[in-house]
């Protein structure tokens, strides 16, 4: 059974009650199978340059008022769902998040890479040196952007024990389109699908998906079942599914210049 811990600190001249979630995802992510699955060799693999941990506070209460104070002090209202699966939303944790730390992961990574890649995420009684009550491993889920000025307004965080299995949409990225036959020919690159829904166990979900286009020529389109990616990922869709075609009138040099 799970066991919950309660703390009061006294933060901000009011009284903040702690909830410490069980470990249970962890344990149960020890007792799993004994050989963890790992990157294969010539797959891609995320880059440890943004291997960082996000840092959080526990949040008490919920609402628009709430969210736009937190909003104004430089924080993010954030999600961690604590269901042990990986998959639905059960148990949570109100948190914030620093705004500043997650429009830099946003600018370097791209929107689609930021929710395809796992963080550490430590929560802290506050933001510094603070008690830290928890630390784990996450999946960004949702990412809620500002409109007009791409601020992150909410982020939604799943947690990723290794037993877990994650629905994850992995970013495709082109490639061989300089040397891709139909283009060279003047035709034009149909890009049906920018990302490709998989369920992925977390040690090994793939930063993004190489899709070549070297051999493709005038009319011929790649399927999600061409794609090249580890055999433990599973498609949710059809194989069947077109992902780019190569297609459309000759276009000359001119305009390709244009």
């Amino acid at each position: 059974m799970a066991t919950l811990i309660h703390r009061t600190l006294s933060h901000s001249h009011k009284t903040l009650h702690l909830r410490f979630f069980s470990q249970a995802a962890l344990a149960l992510d020890q007792s799993s199978s004994p050989s963890p699955l790992t990157y294969l060799e010539g797959f891609p693999k995320p880059d440890p340059k943004y291997a960082e941990t996000i840092l959080a506070i526990p949040r008490s209460t919920t609402g628009k008022n709430i969210s736009a104070k937190e909003r104004k002090v430089g924080r993010v209202p954030s999600i961690v769902f604590e269901q042990e699966d990986g998959q639905h939303g059960g148990n949570k944790r109100l948190i914030s998040v620093q705004t500043n730390q997650i429009r830099k992961l946003v600018k370097h990574l791209g929107q689609s890479f930021f929710l395809s890649r796992l963080f550490d995420l430590e929560v802290r009684s506050e933001f510094g040196n603070g008690d830290l009550i928890e630390k784990v491993r996450v999946l960004p889920r949702m990412l809620h952007l500002h409109a007009g000025t791409d601020a992150p307004l909410n982020v939604t965080f799943i947690r990723a024990p290794s037993n877990a299995l994650l629905k994850v949409d992995i970013p495709l990225v082109f490639r061989g389109e300089d040397v891709c036959p139909g283009i060279r020919k003047g035709l034009f690159l149909n890009t049906i699908k920018r990302t490709v829904k998989f369920l992925c166990p977390p040690d090994i979900i793939p930063p993004y998906i190489d899709v070549d286009l070297s051999e493709l020529d005038g009319g011929q389109k790649l399927l999600v079942g061409d794609l090249k990616v580890h055999p433990a990922l599973k498609f949710l869709r059809s194989k069947d599914e077109p992902v780019c075609k190569i297609m459309g009138a000759r276009v000359s040099d001119q305009q390709r210049k244009k």
